[in-house]
């Protein structure tokens, strides 16, 4: 087993948010998944207007993807500074995941990729948005 390394990637153990959800909150978002070096992109695309799931929303399980990014969301897209987070070096698998959009009315360009045990955690967390290729091999 590789020792952990000293990593500074919010959040190694992504906690659920504690952040209330603003009253009249857009959340429009583009996903772009790539499942493997030089595969084509999948997008998929989330729409909910105050908590509910809107028109023109394309993930997979709409229903899981709302529920990972109430849960989540916050504290996945704008974490809380703090100190760096201790994350294994421990290899997930070669999915990247571009989220970028409008989350809760706030600008939101994040990446998402399983290159150690906290990037890993990120991903898990808001699996749901990535359809398919969310655990590596299918399904979750």
């Amino acid at each position: 087993m590789t020792p952990p390394t000293a990593n500074t990637v919010p959040p190694g153990g992504v906690e659920p948010s504690t952040s209330p959800r603003p009253a009249g909150a857009q959340t429009d978002l583009s996903i772009t998944v790539t499942p493997f070096p030089g595969a084509p992109p999948i997008m998929y695309r989330l729409v909910v207007d105050d908590g509910v799931p809107g028109a023109g929303s394309t993930v997979p399980d709409l229903a899981a993807a709302v529920a990972a990014l109430e849960r989540f969301g916050a504290g996945v897209f704008f974490p809380i500074p703090g100190p760096p987070k201790r994350c294994m070096d421990v290899y997930g698998g070669p999915q990247v995941a571009v989220v970028a959009g409008v989350f809760q009315g706030r600008p939101v360009e994040a990446v998402f990729k399983r290159t150690d045990s906290c990037e890993t955690a990120r991903w898990r967390a808001l699996a749901p948005l990535f359809g398919a290729v969310a655990g590596g091999t299918g399904a979750t």
